[in-house]
């Protein structure tokens, strides 16, 4: 019977991160041996999919820019698609550390979404001011939602097993803080058990910052925004079709 990480697909949502994707793909095929690893290329201008192929992993091109949510669910479809029980999201600018993948991987045994937790108690990663506020109150809310403790609502390094794969291979929002904020209230009310656990965060190894200053100034309207569309979904729209 294939291991919990041969039925995982590590998928890899990447925006001009030429000079740090080949370097992650290595790293995750180091930590991880016999992973099989997705470049999602959103719509890169530099040599981000030359770099991700010399590396050998797999890359899903896309023509322009979607977003995260975008490139994610592009991952979820292939993993449904190809029969891969877990998809995790890694980062391709290296902050997330590929060796907690099996941690998050335990946490599928008990849970349907299971999240790398920066501020729960290992790492030293902080956030400042508007973004600080948001993010406390946010986990505030969606505890309640998810009926879980979350301290980190908007981490991108998350393990899905085959319920969430299926659920968001059809459903993963691409709005802005949608494939965080919005893609865990989808999650619970599709009845999807969300756990998290700790991890640490590194600094960026490459690329440009998805969040500049004037999106952080404007991060808190964001936020509401984001909880509005996800609180506006139809909770009957949300089936689970697994294969």
């Amino acid at each position: 019977m294939p291991s919990a990480l041969e039925r995982t697909l590590i998928v890899m949502p990447a925006f001009n991160e030429e000079a740090s994707v080949a370097a992650v793909v290595h790293e995750v095929f180091e930590t991880l041996p016999g992973a099989t690893v997705l470049v999602v290329d959103d719509g890169s201008s530099d040599a981000t999919t030359e770099e991700a192929l010399r590396a050998g992993a797999l890359v899903a091109t896309l023509p322009f820019n979607l977003g995260v949510g975008g490139a994610m669910r592009t991952g979820f479809r292939y993993a449904l698609d190809n029969g891969f029980s877990n998809v995790v999201q890694v980062d391709s600018d290296g902050q997330h550390d590929p060796s907690s993948v099996p941690r998050l991987l335990e946490g599928l045994e008990s849970a349907d979404l299971v999240l790398g937790a920066r501020f729960a108690g290992e790492g030293d990663y902080t956030v400042r001011g508007p973004r600080q506020w948001a993010m406390k109150a946010l986990a505030a809310f969606l505890s309640r939602t998810t009926k879980t403790r979350l301290t980190d609502t908007t981490s991108g390094f998350r393990a899905s097993g085959p319920r969430a794969v299926a659920l968001f291979a059809s459903h993963y929002p691409a709005e802005y803080l949608g494939d965080t904020i919005e893609a865990l209230v989808i999650a619970a009310r599709a009845g999807c058990v969300i756990r998290q656990i700790p991890v640490s965060m590194r600094p960026r190894a490459g690329g440009v910052p998805s969040h500049d200053p004037f999106k952080a100034t404007a991060y808190l309207a964001r936020v509401g925004m984001a909880l509005v569309f996800a609180l506006s979904r139809p909770a009957s729209s949300l089936r689970i079709e697994t294969k």
